[in-house]
Parts: C-alpha cells; structure tokens; sequence
C-alpha cells in the first residue's frame, strides 16, 4: 500500500515546479529569443512533459508574463492601501514606488531579480509580446480605473475621471518602460529614476501653456 503525499508537501512541490518552469522560461527568452524558444526547451529543462507544462501555463505567453501577474496583484494591494486624503494621481504614484521598495523579496521568491529586469526588456523589444503587453494593460487599466473610483466614492460608469487618471498615468508607465527597454542600464534603479522624472512632469504637462512656459518644469526652466 502507499501513502497518498500530505496536502501542503504536494502544493509545495506543484509551487516549486511552476517557479523553474519561470525561472527557465525567463532564461531562456532572454537568451535566445522568445520566438526561438519552444515548450519543449523549456518542459525538457526542468525535466517534466510538455504535458505537465501545458498544466501550469496555457501558452509561452502566460509564461512570460508570469511573474508581472504577481506584481501587479501587489501593485493592486499597495494602492488601496494608500491613506484616504492622497488624491488619485499621488495615491497611484506612491503605490507604484511602495510595490517597488518590495519588489526585490516579491520577484526573488521565484526568478533573480537581475532576470525579471532583464525579461521586462525583452517584452519591450519583442513586437508579440509588446502587443500582448498592450492588450493586457487595457485590462489592468480597467480593474485600476474601478479601484480609484471606489477609493473616491465615484461610479466609474458616470464619472469619467476615474478612467481619465488612470489613462494618464498608465501612459506615463508605458513611455517610461518603452524608453528604459531601450537603454543599456536594465537595473531596476534606472527605471524608477526615469520614471519619478516623467510623473514630476505629468501635472505641468497637462496644465502648463508650453509655448509662453507659464509655470516652470519641476527641475527648473
């Protein structure tokens, strides 16, 4: 006779078998391609099926974006946890920057922190994934607009400014991303820097006359 695994023992080995499932995946994407990788690669070098791999992720895509689902759940828990009397914009802006004090412990639990920044290159430069990118933000942007709208006690199906803020600051992220994605440092450090640049400059760029430089930029004339 044998003895059927305890409950937590099998959670932990199905939880190890996703994170180098990640772990491999990231590695290889970033090393020779997206396209140029197969689930095959992938289930053969952590030694499972391509069954096996088809039970955790439905397509290389999901894969891929693995560990982004993740941050986002945080980033969605960092915002409403912001204090009632921060307005939309600074409530979305410190979440950003609270999720990313934490995202060293939150990425490291499955990939090295140095592969995530590395694959969030990747998407940027692969036009598949870019898009898929794109299509998934629409999403994310929609749960955010909802979020700040009950923050706010407004319905977002009445009060566009919900939508609006949220479109406002999520177009910011993307220039940001797409901008570092090109650069050559790929250090989360570089990213935040270039990003808290861009959102000083998101309230003069909606209100400022640019042509008579009524109000001055956040850094100086």
């Amino acid at each position: 006779m044998t003895t059927a695994e305890p409950t937590g023992l099998r959670a932990r080995k199905k939880q190890r078998t996703r994170d180098a499932l990640v772990r491999v995946a990231l590695e290889l994407f970033t090393t020779q391609g997206y396209e140029r990788t197969t689930v095959d690669e992938i289930a053969d070098a952590v030694e499972v099926s391509q069954r096996t791999f088809f039970r955790y992720f439905a397509s290389k895509e999901e894969v891929a974006f693995a560990v982004q689902e993740i941050l986002e759940a945080h980033y969605a828990v960092a915002l409403r946890a912001r204090p009632a009397e921060e307005g939309p914009l600074e409530a979305l802006r410190n979440a950003v920057f609270a999720a990313w004090d934490a995202i060293g412990e939150a990425v490291e639990e499955i990939v090295p922190l140095d592969l995530y920044m590395r694959s969030f290159q990747m998407i940027e430069s692969t036009p598949a994934l870019l898009a898929a990118y794109l299509r998934r933000s629409t999403v994310t942007e929609e749960a955010l607009a909802v979020l700040i709208a009950e923050r706010e006690g407004l319905d977002v199906n009445t009060d566009p400014r919900p939508r609006v803020a949220v479109a406002a600051f999520s177009g910011v992220m993307r220039a940001t991303g797409r901008l570092w994605g090109q650069g050559a440092d790929p250090s989360i450090e570089a990213i935040r820097s270039l990003t808290e640049t861009f959102l000083d400059h998101l309230g003069p760029a909606l209100a400022q006359n640019w042509r008579d430089g009524e109000q001055d930029s956040p850094h100086g004339p």
